[in-house]
């Protein structure tokens, strides 16, 4: 069994007829999954969910996200929640790897307002990949790009904030912020690297062709030599964004 059909199976396990749909969403729908990619995938149900539901979700994932295999971001919304659309929404639950020492010391997520979802429904729009459920047209309205453009904004400081510990996917998701926010259009990473490359003045362009070539399994991931360029590089892509 893949891990997508792993995960709709935690999810119809979990929410039975309360789930409304799950839809494929970032690198599977903006271009195909690449050797770093994540398995993207945004659930809908019916209603609120229960902490011991949330919790069964995270002991689910835990075992088939990472590793030898893909990492997998799962997001789940209350249908209500997202249509009408209202900036921001509540996300639910959100199952990262980025938070995986929090939950093997028994963290679980609670809902809380989440900006991202403007972008990651938006996405879910475009590509039209339900794995279960009706048409995405069906369950979310359109996103205005005001609050998309603010959702992608809005998370550079945090990004920043990242980057010694997640240096490929912070450079890359800061050309893709810098390249939606100047062009209006939500990018794969290697499309909005290659976007970005050639905007980048020459001593900031290693840090992002390492970051795509790693990306796209060109490379194999090292940073030693290039760590003292990759504080600079990204502090320049957060001004550019800043001035879009």
């Amino acid at each position: 069994m893949g891990q997508v059909d792993e995960v709709l199976r935690l999810l119809r396990d979990t929410f039975g007829p309360d789930l409304v749909g799950a839809y494929e969403h970032g690198s599977a729908v903006l271009g195909g999954l690449k050797p770093h990619s994540d398995v993207d995938v945004l659930a809908v149900v019916r209603r609120p969910t229960a902490e011991a539901e949330r919790r069964a979700l995270v002991g689910g994932l835990m075992p088939i996200s990472g590793g030898a295999a893909r990492p997998v971001e799962l997001t789940v919304v209350v249908e209500t929640a997202v249509r009408p659309w209202r900036y921001p929404p509540v996300c639910e639950f959100q199952y990262g790897e980025w938070l995986r020492d929090e939950y093997e010391r028994g963290m679980v997520p609670a809902p809380e307002p989440s900006p991202d979802l403007a972008p990651l429904i938006t996405m879910a729009l475009a590509g039209e990949a339900p794995l279960f459920g009706p048409p995405p047209s069906r369950v979310f309205g359109a996103v205005p790009h005001a609050d998309v453009v603010r959702a992608i904004t809005g998370s550079v400081p945090d990004l920043l904030g990242e980057l010694d510990g997640d240096a490929r996917n912070v450079v890359l998701t800061l050309a893709r912020v810098w390249a939606t926010a100047a062009t209006g259009e939500i990018m794969p990473k290697d499309a909005a690297a290659a976007w970005a490359l050639p905007r980048l003045p020459a001593e900031h362009r290693p840090v992002l062709a390492r970051a795509r070539a790693v990306y796209l399994g060109e490379e194999d991931e090292r940073w030693d030599d290039l760590r003292a360029r990759l504080r600079p590089h990204a502090e320049f892509v957060a001004a550019e964004i800043a001035r879009t």
